[in-house]
């Protein structure tokens, strides 16, 4: 009897010891802004990157109406019909999006994210650490993160370089300013209700996609001819 209980310890404990991860830890930052601006998310280890566009929108609270592109390996990924509707054939291949899980990238992978191609917000992801947890999550989670994000369409970083020396509150500009972006901003301020969670049900992201189509596909214009901004 008490081998047998020694097997069956043995075989849990190998059992825990190579169980599958069922979450990922990653952090996302946007480039060429110091102090950073970041966010920590931990992830269904399922989603795909179409999952993790959304994920990294609803952590910064980006509106979601601008193209956007992973960039992994020097390979673009995306809305492959979007992203080729007016390529040439010079144009590097766009790969769907869809087909890359985050279970494929390794522990310490990192790669761009690629969102609004007129202001053209660049963000470093770094695939942290894969997670067992208790229970599979169904939902994405934003842990930890600093700062405000810059706001929509203020022209990239130079834009909101001239953006925070405005809302210093000495400039001219300052009252047509901030009216511009809704009446305040805090480049400190990070609010926590974004991370409670990111999704209410994976369903959501289906019916969501269809008005972001919609939203981006009126917008492309601007940006594929490097738009019209707050800054311009």
């Amino acid at each position: 009897m008490s081998a047998l209980l020694d097997d069956r310890c043995l075989t849990l404990f190998i059992r825990a010891m190579f169980k599958t991860a069922n979450a990922v830890q990653i952090r996302v930052s946007i480039d060429e802004i110091q102090p950073d601006i970041w966010r920590r998310l931990v992830l269904p280890v399922h989603w795909n990157l179409e999952h993790l566009h959304l994920g990294v929108q609803a952590a910064f609270n980006w509106w979601n109406y601008h193209l956007y592109e992973f960039r992994i390996g020097g390979l673009r990924y995306g809305e492959v019909e979007i992203l080729t509707e007016d390529a040439t054939d010079d144009d590097p291949r766009v790969f769907d999006q869809r087909e890359v899980r985050l279970l494929d990238f390794e522990q310490g992978a990192v790669f761009s994210y690629h969102y609004d191609f007129g202001d053209g917000w660049r963000h470093t992801v770094a695939i942290e650490e894969f997670l067992t947890l208790a229970a599979t999550p169904k939902h994405g989670s934003c842990v930890a993160g600093e700062r405000a994000r810059p706001p929509e369409d203020v022209g990239g970083v130079p834009g909101y370089e001239r953006f925070l020396e405005i809302a210093d509150g000495e400039d001219p500009e300052y009252v047509e300013t901030i009216r511009w972006c809704g009446g305040y901003f805090d480049s400190e301020w990070l609010t926590c209700r974004w991370w409670i969670r990111m999704f209410a049900t994976l369903c959501a992201q289906t019916s969501n996609a269809v008005c972001i189509n919609r939203n981006r596909n009126q917008s492309r214009r601007n940006e594929l001819s490097a738009g019209s901004s707050w800054a311009s």
